[in-house]
């Protein structure tokens, strides 16, 4: 039976270009995810977009004297490009400043004040006098009650990870001071709506229970916050949650709740029902009615996974299951997996865009290729704890692993099929023990990475498939067909043959982690089609809105996760490298431009 595979990563801020942290936890992961769940010939539905309101885009927005939205527009587009040339294969890159997902963040808040798990309460808030503005929650800064982290934010402090209030930070500073200056703030009363969570509260400790599958790290960190200090009997860890916020960028109070012109539906409440709103989207601009319901069904055949990073998982495991809840009454699926990843740290330090300690994916991408960042990403990526990126690991995976391991293996290989075999594949004699066994070990790998990657084990997958590549090249070195050829031609032909065969069945195992390399060797092995669908983006109008998206093609589903099907005598195209070697000059080059002004 053919599964429906909902698969989405979180949706990241515009509030500046994406760098390699926004992608290794979140968009990379998910990429390899749903690659491989097509070429299994699986329904894939990959949507998300760009978090258009979210405070930080007003803050930049204030900070460089331009409005929400021409921020937000400039950033949405330089993402769908960086992403685009990533190779991130979703099926629809949208934003959150659009009709569509106005009307349906509406209607959820809508129905669950209805339903009498959304109430009004005057509360408190941190008012800047000199502003003279009530401070949303990123619009404060100051040192966590819990970790003493001194920069959290106010509505979490991005070190420890824990949910915040702005009248819990120690010594709390607007962002609207500037430098050197100190604004007064005064405690006032202002009116919210709130999601009542507490209501969920048992329901969900009962859910996360079952979910066995999770990291042990998410199970733990979502039934601690959920618990609170008392037993799954009497759970205390859920508290009402305010939803709106005093902006004017946002999406609007619903008109039937009441006239309330300068509060907007906060910005974690809206994001998190991007992933619904999305779909709905997708199947709008494909023309495809009520398709999108598919993977919005309760069905043995029907699982949705969330990639995010750690400081993102009471969103998917807390808050978003509980939108499900109240919103589906239980007839909406909530997420089967949430494969949250840990920091990517750069040389050694936090990403940091005030400081420029960053690598920009779009600056990355004008320099180099797609792949060999992929590579990287991929075979280190923060499955269970931090990792760091490296120039000098960069340069060297890319030297030792991908030029000299995997690209050579499969150069020479073609190289010398296509010159001294008619540029066919050729004809093998009797296959001896040797050669059955790595065929079959190449054969056996494809099932070993399949269910890496289904169990979001990216890290193990590569690994399995390049240790497959490393025994190849040693089965290429000790047969030696260059000099074999001289003496026995059959023998020759055997060994180019079984190597050929490796190779076919590496470049599917490869293709979810290196898909632009991967679908070129499949050309080069004489395919006259691509391993999978293709991209293009457009300018779609909605109403006064014009919204740049991505939109993913898959061919008709079919499986393609299957043992290589060569037989001698078909013809090879002419090869060509895969990947280029880098010169070690640019470790120097590329660190030397961490933390310097732009």
């Amino acid at each position: 039976m053919t599964n429906n595979i909902f698969a989405a990563p979180a949706w990241p801020y515009v509030n500046g270009p994406l760098h390699l942290g926004h992608v290794a936890g979140t968009f990379v992961p998910c990429d390899i995810f749903i690659r491989y769940h097509r070429l299994q010939g699986n329904n894939v539905l990959a949507v998300t977009g760009s978090d258009t309101h979210g405070t930080p885009v007003t803050v930049t927005a204030e900070e460089e004297g331009r409005t929400p939205r021409q921020v937000a527009e400039q950033y949405h587009a330089l993402a769908v490009q960086s992403l685009t040339q990533l190779g991130i294969s979703l099926n629809l890159y949208t934003h959150t400043d659009t009709e569509n997902h106005c009307r349906v963040t509406q209607d959820f808040f809508t129905k669950l004040y209805r339903e009498g798990y959304i109430f009004k309460q005057t509360d408190p808030q941190l008012y800047d006098v000199d502003a003279g503005r009530f401070l949303p929650d990123r619009y404060v800064e100051g040192e966590c009650p819990i970790c003493h982290y001194p920069r959290a934010r106010g509505d979490q402090c991005e070190n420890c990870g824990n949910l915040l209030d702005p009248l819990q930070l120690i010594n709390p500073r607007s962002r609207f001071a500037k430098p050197g200056e100190t604004h007064t703030l005064e405690v006032r009363d202002t009116e919210h709506f709130y999601l009542d969570l507490p209501q969920f509260n048992k329901p969900l400790i009962e859910w996360v229970k079952q979910q066995t599958h999770w990291k042990p790290n998410v199970i733990a960190f979502t039934l601690n916050y959920l618990r609170g200090d008392d037993t799954d009997e009497n759970p205390t860890g859920l508290k009402p949650r305010a939803i709106t916020r005093d902006l004017e960028w946002g999406v609007p109070i619903p008109p039937e709740i009441g006239d309330y012109p300068n509060k907007r539906i906060y910005v974690w409440f809206d994001a998190v029902i991007g992933y619904y709103s999305a779909s709905v989207e997708w199947a709008k601009d494909l023309g495809l009615g009520d398709e999108w319901q598919k993977w919005w069904t309760i069905a043995p055949d029907t699982r949705a996974y969330q990639f995010i990073g750690k400081d993102n998982i009471v969103f998917h495991t807390v808050i978003w299951p509980a939108l499900l809840l109240g919103y589906g009454d239980g007839k909406l699926p909530l997420p089967y997996d949430v494969p949250a990843q840990e920091f990517l740290n750069l040389e050694g330090r936090k990403f940091s865009k005030s400081a420029n300690w960053a690598v920009w994916v779009h600056d990355f991408l004008a320099a180099y290729d797609a792949d060999p960042l992929r590579y990287l990403l991929a075979s280190s990526m923060p499955e269970y704890s931090d990792a760091d990126f490296k120039w000098s690991e960069f340069v060297r995976r890319n030297n030792d692993e991908l030029v000299a391991a995997w690209g050579n293996l499969a150069n020479r290989a073609l190289t010398f099929a296509y010159k001294n075999f008619d540029k066919q594949v050729p004809a093998p004699g009797e296959l001896d023990d040797a050669d059955r066994e790595l065929i079959e070990k190449s054969e056996r790998v494809l099932r070993v990475v399949g269910d890496a990657i289904n169990a979001c084990r990216f890290k193990t997958g590569i690994e399995a498939a390049f240790q497959v590549a490393r025994e190849a090249n040693f089965y290429l070195n000790r047969t030696e067909p260059w000099k074999v050829i001289k003496v026995d031609r059959a023998r020759a032909a055997t060994s180019l043959y079984v190597v050929l065969r490796v190779i076919d069945n590496l470049k599917t195992a490869l293709y979810p982690y290196l898909p632009f390399s991967s679908n070129d060797l499949h050309r080069q092995l004489g395919y006259t089609d691509d391993l999978a669908g293709t991209f293009e983006t457009r300018t779609l109008q909605e109403s006064a809105q014009s919204h740049l998206v991505m939109l993913y093609q898959p061919p008709q589903p079919r499986a393609r996760w299957e043992p290589s099907a060569l037989r001698g005598g078909e013809p090879l195209n002419e090869p060509k490298a895969l990947f280029k070697k880098l010169d070690e000059s640019i470790i120097a080059l590329e660190t030397a431009k961490l933390g310097k002004p732009e």
